[in-house]
């Protein structure tokens, strides 16, 4: 995925000013996708160039009021025309399964602190995420969009319950050595 095609997908959304889509990505968005405030700006100025999206006209112009913008077609076009075109995955580039693997050589010091901290921020991350399921996503909300934005939401829920399954079991395995390892 890349940062046009998540703002793109945001003003389809709800037509915004870069300042909130940039709450959106912190809110939201940002689960599977971050950006910067700059970063942001930066994209809606591209995409504005491209007459992918334009600036809302507004009620009285006044210098330093916030633009919102809308998607014209042409960026709708090239958001239909990326989510219809295939991806191959990308592979899982993470530093702690890099630090397991050095420490399976230098030894396992600080290891399992490490692996806890993880968790707990695993397990605070699921609970938020259970939390957005139960507030945003009642039975009742079940259009064809909701069931795609919670299937989204799912994905989080069960990379999160992965995480900690996983945790769990490299922590039985660090605190089960009787030794610090190769070193």
């Amino acid at each position: 995925m890349s940062l046009p095609h998540a703002i793109l997908t945001a003003l389809l959304e709800k037509p915004s000013s870069g300042l909130e889509l940039t709450r959106r990505f912190d809110r939201s968005f940002g689960f599977f996708w971050s950006a910067t405030h700059q970063q942001i700006y930066r994209e809606l100025g591209k995409l504005e160039q491209s007459g992918a999206i334009r600036a809302l006209p507004s009620e009285a112009p006044a210098r330093g009021q916030k633009k919102e913008y809308e998607v014209l077609p042409a960026g709708r076009a090239e958001l239909a025309a990326w989510a219809a075109a295939g991806q191959d995955p990308r592979p899982m580039r993470d530093p702690l399964l890099l630090r397991m693997r050095a420490a399976a050589v230098v030894g396992t010091d600080g290891l399992a602190a490490e692996l806890r901290r993880h968790l707990d921020l695993h397990e605070r991350q699921l609970e938020m995420y259970e939390g957005i399921e139960r507030r945003d996503f009642p039975p009742e909300r079940d259009s064809e969009q909701d069931r795609l934005r919670h299937l989204v939401l799912r994905g989080g829920i069960e990379l999160e319950t992965f995480w900690i399954r996983w945790l769990t079991q490299a922590l039985d395995t660090v605190d089960g050595e009787d030794g610090p390892g190769p070193g």
